[in-house]
């Protein structure tokens, strides 16, 4: 059996004193200890080799696998495992090679220093990530715990709540818990002016205006909140394709001929960490489409200059894919061998041609076809009559 050399400690702003015995002693035994200049701080009375964290962070990996045969201690903030290093290092290196030392989390105490059960809160980090990524949760009656990427974060994210209708959400942001400098300050999204430490927790309990940005993160966005030039999935029909889709956590989707980008906009708002690469030969729509996923809270959207099947090459194998328009033969069977076993395709079309295409592909691999049509009722004149949408021909199957 393969014996652990490799331990990830989890220390607190009370460093060395708030380990356990057995943790305390993992530490000082060390011959190498990695980490930030924080935690370096924080067990500057173990006598060891000390490593800072490389750069580019990708080098951690051979770094630690350098030192394999030494007693080596990585430092870690908390858990190691919740959104810390410790889940990175677990997935490059056997996990039976690893043991983990937790300490209490910055979302454990942020939540006891509020008062909020941790099973009624929204955990999210943007340490080292774009910070748009949390407009996605602000919702009504919803209160968050982020792990921030500095002392400018904070302000950030309360002009994002004030821009969506938010701005009478309390603030607090939590620095140094459970250390001798432990600081906290209150205030509100639209009159927020503090200058916080540069390493701090937010807490935001979001309170919606009346006139507030309702963005749920079921599909069926409305369709004014996306850039678009007329051309997109119209919110009803989005709505039953996203269904059919089936976003799920870390799922990666192919959107074909992307467009404005609302399928894949929805389709990672929809589930946690869910991915897209969005495939748009044209330049304004590139545009448009980054442009979409950092206002609705989805930066990591992935946008592809070209046209299928070519530009499919080479792309990570997806688990789902929509195609908007211009699916033809070659194209199905480019994305139909990319797609990864109980993928999900789903292809919708108004035209007369690419409908007849659809109907050729169901004959010969079966799915499901369903015929999509929309009314929404508009003035006319004064009095109010049903607008019709073109209808949409989809076609769905799974890869079994």
């Amino acid at each position: 059996m393969t014996q652990p050399w490799l331990h990830i400690v989890g220390i607190g702003e009370d460093g060395m004193n708030g380990l356990t015995p057995a943790t305390r002693a993992v530490v000082e035994a060390a011959e190498v200890i990695v980490g930030g200049q924080r935690h370096h701080n924080l067990s500057d009375a173990v006598t060891a080799e000390r490593v800072a964290w490389p750069s580019p962070f990708d080098a951690l990996i051979d770094l630690l696998r350098a030192h394999q045969g030494r007693r080596v201690v990585v430092l870690a903030t908390g858990d190691p495992l919740w959104f810390s290093v410790g889940a990175r290092i677990g997935r490059e290196i056997d996990p039976s090679e690893i043991t983990y030392h937790p300490q209490v989390s910055a979302f454990q105490l942020a939540a006891a220093r509020m008062g909020w059960s941790l099973a009624d809160v929204e955990t999210l980090t943007v340490h080292g990530r774009p910070v748009e990524q949390m407009i996605a949760f602000i919702q009504p009656d919803q209160r968050l715990l982020i792990l921030t990427t500095g002392a400018d974060t904070p302000a950030q994210i309360a002009r994002f709540l004030t821009d969506r209708g938010f701005g009478k959400s309390p603030m607090t942001v939590l620095a140094a818990m459970g250390g001798e400098n432990e600081a906290r300050f209150d205030g509100t999204a639209e009159t927020w002016t503090h200058e916080v430490p540069e390493f701090n927790t937010l807490a935001v309990d979001c309170i919606a205006a009346p006139d507030c940005a309702l963005l749920p993160r079921v599909p069926g966005l409305a369709d004014d909140l996306f850039q678009h030039d007329g051309t997109m999935t119209k919110r009803e029909v989005r709505a039953v394709t996203l269904a059919k889709l089936m976003p799920m956590r870390g799922a990666l989707l192919w959107d074909i001929g992307t467009g404005c980008g609302s399928v894949a906009v929805e389709w990672m708002r929809a589930a946690r960490y869910a991915r897209a690469i969005g495939i748009e030969p044209r330049a304004d729509r590139r545009a448009m489409a980054a442009a979409n996923a950092l206002a609705l809270g989805v930066p990591k959207l992935e946008i592809v200059d070209g046209t299928a099947p070519t530009a499919l090459d080479g792309l990570e194998a997806p688990d789902a894919i929509f195609v908007g328009g211009g699916l033809d033969r070659h194209v199905f069977e480019a994305a139909w061998a990319a797609l990864r076993p109980l993928g999900r395709l789903v292809a919708n079309s108004v035209t007369l041609e690419s409908e007849q295409v659809l109907l050729d592909l169901h004959h010969a691999h079966g799915g499901e076809l369903a015929k999509l049509s929309v009314q929404r009722a508009e003035p006319v004149g004064p009095r109010t009559g049903w607008r019709p949408f073109m209808p949409v021909t989809q076609w769905s199957l799974i890869k079994r």
